[in-house]
C-alpha cells in the first residue's frame, strides 16, 4: 500500500501540535517526567473505542492518580509516517499503538523491551509472538486479528445448499460458489485491492490450504521458499480467480475498508476473506445480515497434504517508547490498557476478539473463531516485513490487470524478502 508522502516541515508540525512533546530541544522529549504520559494510536477516537480508554484511564489513575494521560488519536493513512519522523528526532508520545507483524519488529530499535513489566500478564494475554522480536516483547497485544472466510448461511439456503456443511475442498467450494451465483447472482468472492491489501488476506487465508504443513512452519520461521510450487500456487490461484469471474467486478478500483465489505453485508458476495478485530468482522456482518445468516469457515483443501487452520496472530498492541523518562511508568499504562476489564469493554462494545483468554465469547461467529484459535497458526503475510508487504500489494493488482506474471512477481518478492 502506497503511503502519503508528508514533507518534512509538515510532519514537524503536526508532531508539535499532537502533544508529542516539547518542539524545542531545550525542553524535555517525554512527557512522563511532569505527571503527563501521552498515547498515539488511530483508535482511540472512534465511538465504539471510548468506553475502553475510559476503562483503561481509571484503572491507571487508580494506581497513578498524580499523572495525566492524553490520547492522539492520528490518521491510520499518516500513522506511521508521522511516527517515523517521530522516532527519527528521538521525541514523541510515550506509549504507542502499533499492528502485529513487521510494523512494529522494523521499529523494534525505537521499543523498550517490555518483558520485565507485563510478567505478570503473559499467561493471561495471548498473540505475544506478534510483537515479538529475537525473543523480546516490544508491545502487548490488545487484540487477536486473524483472517476467516466469512459467509453468508441465507445465500447458500436460496441455493439448496446446507449452510452447515460448507465444502471442505476447492472443487467443492467453486461448486457450491457456481450454484450459488446460478440461483441468486451474487459472486463467489467479495475483493476489495485498491490498497493492495486483498492480496494479505489472501494468502494468509488460502495458504493454510495450500502448504504442508512443514512448509508453512518454515514459512513463519524465516525459511521461506518463493520457488515452491504450492507456493506459486497460491499466487496462480489468487490470478485465476479473478480470471474465472469469481470476483466482484473491479477489484483494483475497490477499496476493502469498507467497500468489499459492503459488498459482502449488502448480499451481492457469498464469501469474504475478513477480520476478527473491530472492523470487517462479524460484528459488523451480523447488523447487516444477522446473526443467524453469518458462517465462518477455515481453508478448504486446496494442495494435498495441506492441513486448513485459522490464520491468526496479535492484531493491535501497545508499545513503550525508548525515550520515556519512565519506562516502568509508560508500560504501566499498557498494561492498563490490557486489563481484563478494559479488553472485555472493548470485546463488548467494539466486537473484537480480544487478546485476554479470560474474556469470555457468546456469539455464535465468535464462538466458532475462539473455538479456532486453538489450532491456529500465525498469519503468512504477518511474517513478511513491511517492505515486502508492500511490494507484494502493488504485484498483486499488477497480477490481476496482467501486467505481470506470477513467476515475474514471485522472483521480485523472494529478492525483497531475502533482502
Amino acid at each position: 500500500m502506497k503511503q502519503r508522502v508528508l514533507w518534512p516541515a509538515a510532519v514537524a508540525a503536526m508532531l508539535a501540535l499532537a502533544g508529542c512533546g516539547s518542539a524545542t530541544g531545550n525542553e524535555p522529549s517525554s512527557n512522563s517526567a511532569s505527571g503527563k504520559l501521552v498515547v498515539w494510536d488511530w483508535k482511540s477516537s472512534d465511538k465504539t473505542a471510548t468506553a475502553y480508554v475510559e476503562k483503561a484511564k481509571a484503572d491507571f489513575a487508580k494506581k497513578h492518580p498524580g499523572v495525566t494521560v492524553e490520547f492522539v488519536a492520528q490518521p491510520f493513512d499518516q500513522y506511521y509516517t508521522l511516527l517515523g519522523a517521530a522516532i527519527q528526532a528521538g521525541k514523541g508520545p510515550d506509549v504507542m499503538m502499533f499492528n502485529g507483524g513487521g510494523q512494529i519488529r522494523d521499529r523494534v530499535d525505537a521499543l523498550v523491551p517490555l518483558d520485565q513489566y507485563v510478567s505478570p500478564d503473559k499467561q493471561r494475554l495471548t498473540g505475544w509472538d506478534a510483537f515479538t522480536k529475537d525473543g523480546k516483547a516490544f508491545a502487548s497485544p490488545v487484540t487477536l486479528q486473524g483472517h476467516p472466510i466469512y459467509f453468508n448461511k441465507d445465500l447458500y439456503k436460496k441455493a439448496g445448499l446446507d449452510p452447515q456443511k460448507p465444502a471442505t475442498t476447492w472443487s467443492g467450494f467453486t461448486a457450491d460458489c457456481a450454484a450459488i451465483t446460478k440461483a441468486t447472482k451474487a459472486t463467489c468472492f467479495a475483493l476489495g485491492n485498491k490498497e493492495g491489501a486483498g492480496i494479505q488476506f489472501f494468502l494468509s487465508a488460502f495458504g493454510t490450504g495450500t502448504l504442508s504443513p512443514q512448509e508453512y512452519d518454515d514459512w513463519i520461521a524465516g525459511k521461506r521458499d518463493w520457488n515452491s510450487p504450492h507456493v506459486k500456487q497460491i499466487f496462480q490461484l489468487w490470478k485465476d480467480v479473478e480470471a474465472n469471474g469469481l470476483n466482484n467486478k473491479g477489484g483494483n478500483s475497490t477499496t476493502m475498508f469498507t467497500d468489499a465489505f459492503g459488498i459482502f453485508q449488502s448480499g451481492k458476495a457469498t464469501n469474504i476473506i475478513g477480520l476478527m478485530s473491530d472492523i470487517g468482522h462479524w460484528k459488523d456482518f451480523n447488523e447487516f445480515l444477522g446473526p443467524e445468516n453469518v458462517g465462518v469457515m477455515k481453508s478448504p483443501v486446496i494442495a494435498e497434504g495441506a492441513v486448513p487452520s485459522l490464520p491468526f496472530d496479535g492484531g493491535i498492541g501497545y508499545g513503550v517508547a525508548k525515550w520515556t523518562k519512565d519506562p516502568a511508568l509508560a508500560a504501566d499504562l499498557v498494561r492498563s490498557l490490557t486489563s481484563t476489564d478494559a479488553l472485555s469493554t472493548f470485546y463488548a462494545n467494539a466486537g473484537a476478539v480480544v487478546s485476554d483468554t479470560t474474556v469470555k465469547a457468546a456469539e455464535p461467529a465468535v464462538t466458532a473463531l475462539v473455538a479456532d484459535l486453538k489450532t491456529g497458526k500465525p498469519a503468512l503475510h504477518v511474517a513478511l516485513s513491511s517492505k515486502t508487504i508492500e511490494l507484494m500489494g502493488r504485484l498483486s493488482q499488477q497480477i490481476l490487470d496482467g501486467s505481470v506474471t506470477v513467476d515475474a512477481a514471485l522472483k521480485q518478492l523472494g529478492e525483497s524478502d531475502r533482502s
